[in-house]
């Protein structure tokens, strides 16, 4: 199955953005470490979410977290100072992502944890028990979320937690948002200095909470604006937080240069609209803290002529596809040849080959791929988006937002 997309030749629309994956998952984590006797308002609809849901709120022998990355990393370690014991498993390219950091991390705290298939990787049997605590260093250049899994039992380990991170900390903004949820929920959390985090064995104090609304998700309303044609284009975004611990909030200095500025809406959330700024020659970006939101910008880079080098990719190989790759196909098939260097930089000439046709993209059972190429019908009038319903995995109304915004879906 794929959708065909027209592009409006005018851009208005209020879409509704999903709450954010990420403040979600962590919440949940701690509202179950804080004895789970709180109310969690506007959690996201997602399917991550929903698989973290039910695995904390139904725990059984066996753990399915079919593509959810985050709740295979949050779930290993939550269940690791739980009293259950559970199979944690999931589809078969989840299989194939390496989680033997963090389970040699956790097994130097005394995690109960055994490889049930290839050594290093999921599925996992993981035998909840009391664990002490103490210090440990952990390879701070795999993902960040190895690091936010660990600091999240910190607080119910008798004698707390030291983590010592090595080598290039990645997504430290991922890291920041962890500690500021932790504290929300009365942890004593916080950097000792630039490679030490030391979290008390002080508990969790429960807190009802709301999740503020997604700024990843954002990222596809401003590449809109940026490919569109409309000089009026304007996109009204509500429940964003202008003082957001979110990462992603970064995309509003991202697409500055991208032509897209960013005004407060007096209602609530944010207004994009078209800037008169001139583009760069050259798009140079490092976004080691900002991950999620690479698809997004090579897209529109490209999209927009605009010859790129960005950095920082280093974790997009073991995300839900290969992304490095998963970029360089699909790009390929709209005529731009973009190349990998280093295993975390893309780059491109700016040299674009005519197509013939209507391309299809492939969507490698990754959301972001189908998000990210879909806006790209602005400027080729028609695009298609193979396998499109992955966008469930973060933003499951993308595609009806998209309808209301005046873009054209036909399925087939």
């Amino acid at each position: 199955m794929y959708y065909q997309i027209d592009a409006p030749l005018t851009l208005s629309c209020h879409p509704a953005l999903p709450a954010s994956k990420s403040i979600s998952n962590r919440v949940l984590i701690l509202n179950h470490l804080s004895g789970n006797h709180s109310e969690i308002s506007n959690l996201s609809d997602c399917d991550d979410t929903f698989v973290m849901k039910k695995a904390l709120s139904h725990p059984s022998e066996i753990t399915d977290i079919m593509a959810a990355g985050t709740a295979m990393r949050f779930l290993t370690a939550y269940f690791s100072v739980s009293k259950y014991k559970t199979l944690l498993t999931g589809t078969p390219r989840m299989l194939q992502r390496p989680i033997h950091v963090l389970v040699d991390a956790l097994r130097s705290l005394g995690a109960n944890i055994r490889y049930m298939g290839q050594e290093g990787f999921p599925p996992l049997l993981v035998e909840g028990r009391q664990l002490q605590g103490g210090e440990i260093e952990l390879e701070g250049s795999v993902s960040s979320q190895f690091t936010s899994a660990l600091l999240m039992i910190g607080p119910v380990l008798e004698n707390g937690l030291t983590l010592h991170l090595k080598g290039n900390i990645i997504s430290r903004p991922y890291i920041k948002m962890t500690l500021h949820l932790m504290r929300e929920y009365g942890a004593h959390a916080d950097w000792k200095d630039e490679r030490t985090l030391r979290v008390e064995g002080s508990g969790y104090t429960p807190k009802d909470f709301t999740v503020e609304n997604d700024w990843s998700a954002s990222s596809y309303w401003y590449e809109m604006v940026a490919l569109s044609n409309d000089p009026n284009a304007c996109i009204h975004l509500k429940g964003l937080f202008a003082n957001s611990t979110q990462g992603d909030a970064e995309v509003k200095r991202l697409f500055e240069p991208l032509g897209v500025m960013t005004l407060t809406d007096p209602e609530g959330g944010i207004v994009l609209r078209k800037s008169s700024v001139a583009l760069p020659e050259e798009v140079v970006l490092d976004l080691e803290g900002q991950p999620d939101l690479a698809q997004t910008l090579v897209v529109t880079c490209a999209m927009l002529g605009r010859p790129f080098r960005i950095t920082g990719l280093q974790t997009l190989k073991i995300k839900e596809t290969d992304r490095l790759k998963a970029l360089k196909n699909e790009l390929a098939k709209l005529g731009i040849a973009i190349k990998s260097s280093g295993g975390d930089t893309l780059s491109w000439n700016g040299k674009c080959t005519p197509i013939d046709g209507i391309p299809l993209i492939d969507t490698y059972d990754d959301h972001r791929m189908a998000m990210a190429f879909a806006p790209c019908c602005l400027r080729t009038s028609t695009i298609r988006i193979n396998q499109p319903t992955v966008v469930s995995k973060s933003y499951p109304r993308y595609w009806k937002e998209l309808q209301a915004a005046g873009f054209t879906l036909a399925d087939s």
